[in-house]
């Protein structure tokens, strides 16, 4: 019987159309032929469930990751995420800020990244449009002192992509910025960020769908970017008044529909004087911008869906035993800097079908960090 290492590399190559991207490595190390072999990259790692970004762990500064698939961490040396926080995540890139407020686009698993202009200064009464040299003014002390490591948490709400950069050099970056989120958008070669002129209200979401970036508001009327001449956003659904208020809602490009998601929370003591949000239910609806009507939503069937501070993903549950069908999976979005003090406490997965939440994770396994989690689908290659 012929020895692993002698394996002829037709068969080694086929054995790597199997692997999730994890065992590619485990793979590799096997011996320096199958290193060889993984190297070659023919064929693209089986699909798996979303990761989580967490923090750097403080002796190494690897950054650490949960692989929701197999219910493990990795701790990877990736250079470009040192000391930076992750405000956003899309195609499998990260949107990463460090200590000076410096923005960057990474790909963390094949390195490739792009330095993103200085973010739009914003005020706490208006949100200012012109740009400085490095750090907007107002980042410098602010009402309440922010400190650089603080403000960086605060700076950028979300940010998204409309394509993969690896596919498509024509891709464009949108983030939500300020006191208001405001919206703002990079294309690779742009000098600037331009922001959206729009109503001063606190967006909730943004997403990209169909060809065109759209944006929620608090009363869920929802915009279109328009990019001719002065970008402005341009209402194409007029509010629709709904129960409750929300503690934040999302908005997803579903296989091929537009739903929007509502978070509710509620406050719980965890100390004296000491109030951390909760969540404890979410709404699925459909809005009909022709009708002018939101449809109600009562399962994904065999879908499950990931919310946070990425661009929001959905999965088939059946490629993936280890999820849970129609389920709304979350993380932890507190603005505050709670989850320095007890960790992420808020994340889980919540059963459309009994409206129950259950946790996809030991209370061990999220330590205090800077910021919140955020999901992300590893891009390689």
């Amino acid at each position: 019987m012929a020895a692993y290492s002698d394996l002829t590399n037709d068969v080694l190559e086929h054995i790597t159309s199997f692997l999730a991207f994890p065992d590619h490595y485990r793979f590799g190390a096997v011996c320096k032929n199958w290193r060889s072999v993984s190297k070659r990259r023919r064929y693209p790692p089986v699909p798996q469930l979303p990761w989580l970004v967490l923090g750097e762990e403080k002796e190494t500064r690897k950054r650490k990751f949960y692989s929701l698939s197999d219910a493990k961490h990795y701790s990877i040396e990736i250079p470009e995420l040192h000391g930076r926080y992750i405000c956003g995540s899309s195609h499998g890139w990260l949107f990463a800020v460090d200590i000076k407020i410096n923005g960057t686009l990474v790909n963390p698993f094949t390195q490739e990244c792009y330095e993103l202009p200085p973010f739009p200064a914003f005020s706490t009464k208006t949100d200012v449009t012109t740009l400085v040299e490095k750090v907007p003014s107002d980042y410098k002390g602010g009402p309440r002192n922010f400190t650089f490591e603080e403000m960086r948490t605060l700076i950028v709400f979300k940010a998204i992509l409309s394509h993969d950069p690896k596919e498509r050099s024509d891709f464009t970056a949108m983030i939500m910025f300020g006191k208001f989120r405001t919206p703002a958008f990079w294309r690779s070669g742009d000098l600037c960020w331009t922001v959206v002129d729009g109503p001063e209200v606190s967006m909730h979401d943004i997403v990209y769908f169909k060809g065109n970036f759209y944006v929620l508001s608090p009363g869920n009327e929802l915009y279109v970017v328009d990019f001719e001449s002065k970008p402005n956003l341009i209402e194409v659904g007029p509010q629709v008044d709904i129960e409750g208020i929300p503690a934040q809602r999302y908005l997803i490009d579903f296989n091929g529909n537009l739903l929007l998601i509502e978070r509710f929370c509620e406050c719980v003591e965890e100390k004296v004087e000491e109030l951390l949000n909760v969540t404890v239910e979410f709404n699925v609806m459909e809005p009909n911008l022709e009708e002018n009507i939101l449809y109600e939503w009562h399962h994904l069937d065999d879908f499950a869906v990931f919310l946070g501070r990425n661009s929001s993903i959905y999965v088939n549950s059946n490629h993936f035993p280890k999820c849970k069908r129609n389920g709304i999976y979350f993380t932890h979005t507190t603005d505050s800097h709670s989850a320095e003090k007890f960790g992420c406490h808020d994340l889980g997965v919540f059963h459309m079908t009994n409206k129950t939440i259950s946790k996809f994770n030991s209370d061990e396994v999220f330590p205090p960090l800077v910021g919140s989690p955020v999901w992300f689908t590893p891009n390689p290659w």
